[in-house]
């Protein structure tokens, strides 16, 4: 077992966290006079709960993660931001990323002063786990995966990720934000394995709520508690718990199924289209297409009033569009441009 705590930044290490009356308050409250709120109820005047108890009550079922294992942040943008705020110290540590991918692991890096040494993924997507090493130093805190990656599309081999789980010294942080979308298991079943893992997960793909941002992370209970020694005290806001709740008794296995199934209907349609080079096997909500003329067929859809992702200038993705699966109706509308483009 690694010793997670001595990655830790030091002044995070001893950062005396803010604390409301009501996290020090043991008993049943019934008059609130300690936050300066307006008295009069409208349902909005009290501060939601800085520990969003209820909610991770609710995840901790469907995950079946402990809630002293489980974050939630305003998206997870703020996860991210907070790996490289409690464990890389400014122009001294390093993190590392495989390139292409989520965009934010470059710009949290770059907003905190933290190199991020970036590694190209093989041609065909696969994951260099022997150069993802070979650029770590003593200095290297992180290591991001985005498994299934975006906006490539493809899951990475779970040997493979749990070896660099075993060999890399600092955190290695899984983005599982399209794993509902995917044949293969989440690593959340590694997390009492690994103290070493940080698993984020999203609200906003499969379940639907993406206008609430969402995030979470699950993570040993250790590093959960300095995401929420760090974080802002209301970083949720009451609203997005009640919505969340409320929409976390849907079953959506139906809907993920339908875009599973329209994933494979349109990439069928798609690859036999003259414009088309390539489509690429998808474990997530999206395809990533490689077509003759991206800037061109991308002007196209807009015409159209089609909006898709221009991913050609991306190292590695030249002359591809991120297509995202939308409703079977909204795939035809789509694939009727895509078609009559030559």
């Amino acid at each position: 077992m690694k010793d997670i705590l001595s990655l830790v930044r030091p002044n995070i290490a001893s950062l005396a966290p803010y604390s409301t009356a009501r996290d020090e308050y043991k008993g049943d409250i019934g008059i609130f006079l300690d936050a300066n709120e307006n008295p009069f109820n409208n349902g909005y005047n009290r501060y939601p709960d800085p520990r969003q108890k209820a909610l991770k009550a609710r995840i901790s079922v469907i995950k079946g993660i402990a809630h002293e294992c489980i974050f939630i942040g305003n998206g997870s943008d703020e996860a991210i931001d907070l790996c490289f705020r409690i464990f890389c110290i400014p122009g001294v540590d390093n993190a590392i990323a495989i390139r292409p991918s989520y965009g934010m692991y470059r710009v949290a890096a770059d907003i905190n002063d933290i190199q991020l040494r970036e590694v190209q993924l093989n041609s065909d997507f696969s994951l260099p786990v022997d150069i993802l090493l070979a650029q770590a130093d003593e200095h290297s805190k992180l290591l991001f995966l985005c498994s299934p990656n975006n906006p490539t599309g493809n899951c990475f081999p779970l040997v493979q990720m749990e070896e660099l789980l075993n060999r890399f010294d600092g955190m290695v942080i899984v983005d599982e934000a399209y794993i509902d979308f995917a044949e293969q298991p989440t690593l959340l079943t590694l997390l009492d394995k690994h103290t070493n893992l940080i698993v984020l997960q999203t609200l906003s793909k499969a379940y639907g709520m993406a206008g609430l941002r969402l995030g979470l992370a699950f993570a040993a209970k250790e590093i959960i508690q300095l995401f929420s020694n760090v974080k802002y005290p209301y970083n949720i806001n009451l609203s997005a718990m009640e919505h969340a709740e409320r929409l976390l008794a849907r079953d959506v296995c139906s809907e993920v199924d339908i875009i599973k199934k329209e994933r494979t209907r349109v990439a069928k349609a798609l690859a036999p289209l003259p414009c088309v080079l390539k489509v690429y096997p998808s474990d997530a909500n999206f395809l990533l297409v490689k077509v003759t003329d991206a800037d061109r067929l991308y002007n196209r859809l807009i015409e159209g009033g089609v909006i898709v992702r221009n991913r050609s200038r991306v190292k590695g993705c030249e002359d591809c569009l991120r297509i995202t699966i939308g409703t079977p109706a909204e795939n035809d509308n789509m694939l009727s441009i895509v078609s009559a483009f030559s």
